[in-house]
């Protein structure tokens, strides 16, 4: 079984396209019988320790969630939601320097006779400093399109999602496209517990007229462990992360081990 696992998680790692981490994961989900209304709602609530050697970045944490708000079986039409706080100790012991936001919203249609699903996206992205100046906007817009899909290996699942957009507006950013993979793969042990492993990448094409710089990237790779409760669940992970243009303003890539815990709903 985790021969395909491994597979798609080292295929992940080495593909080029591996900058920030990821957000909310894009849910793949199973169309309903019928036509409905705020069909799935996906909450998270995340905190890591970072082993950086940089005093800005110790903790980076994550809160925000995902809904469909329609679902008619053709398709859906989601938003999702999430604030990043990355906390270093330059200052005092727990000092939060960045705060980021991401917005996005999409509709999509699916292939029957395939499992697949087809969006179209809007993303937008904003990063702010906490207790420091600045006065400018760091921000970009894309505009783009993604494809779902669901693969079962014995009693894994393998969800592949696969996201590019065109920068239809930036801030200071020098981004012109971006593309993303994303694979995340849950094996069950038991009804309470069960194994993940979950590679994310990105890169950016850029305007090399802007800061003298080529092709961006970056991405993440966590393996861990997913406790389930009643209403929700907790995961306890542990990985790796790459990320371009950690500091908004340094536009530097920094790379560190990271351990922690994600509440999510079921």
């Amino acid at each position: 079984m985790f021969n395909a696992a491994a597979a798609a998680v080292l295929f992940v790692i080495a593909t080029p396209s591996l900058v920030r981490a990821q957000a909310t994961t894009p849910a793949v989900a199973e169309a309903p019988a019928s036509p409905d209304f705020l069909t799935r709602y996906d909450f998270h609530l995340s905190a890591a320790a970072v082993n950086s050697g940089v005093t800005a970045f110790s903790w980076e944490t994550h809160f925000g969630g995902a809904i469909d708000l329609a679902d008619y079986v053709v398709g859906r039409s989601s938003i999702a939601v999430d604030y990043e706080a990355v906390l270093g100790d330059e200052f005092r012991k727990f000092d939060p320097n960045q705060g980021n936001y991401t917005l996005e919203a999409s509709t999509s249609g699916r292939v029957a006779a395939t499992g697949t699903e087809i969006a179209g996206v809007f993303h937008h992205e904003s990063r702010h400093l906490s207790d420091r100046p600045k006065r400018f906007a760091v921000a970009w817009n894309i505009l783009g399109g993604r494809v779902l899909q669901r693969v079962a290996v014995e009693k894994a699942t393998i969800d592949i999602v696969a996201t590019a957009g065109k920068i239809v507006q930036n801030s200071y950013v020098d981004y012109t496209w971006n593309g993303e993979l994303d694979v995340l793969i849950r094996r069950p042990i038991t009804g309470r517990y069960g194994l993940f492993a979950h590679a994310w990448g990105d890169g950016f094409l850029v305007d090399q007229a802007v800061y003298g710089r080529g092709t961006q990237t970056g991405g993440l790779v966590e393996v861990g462990l997913r406790i389930n409760g009643r209403a929700g669940a907790v995961e306890l992970f542990a990985g790796a992360e790459q990320r371009v243009d950690a500091d908004p303003i340094d536009l530097l890539t920094r790379r560190w081990a990271l351990a922690g815990f994600r509440l999510v709903s079921k």
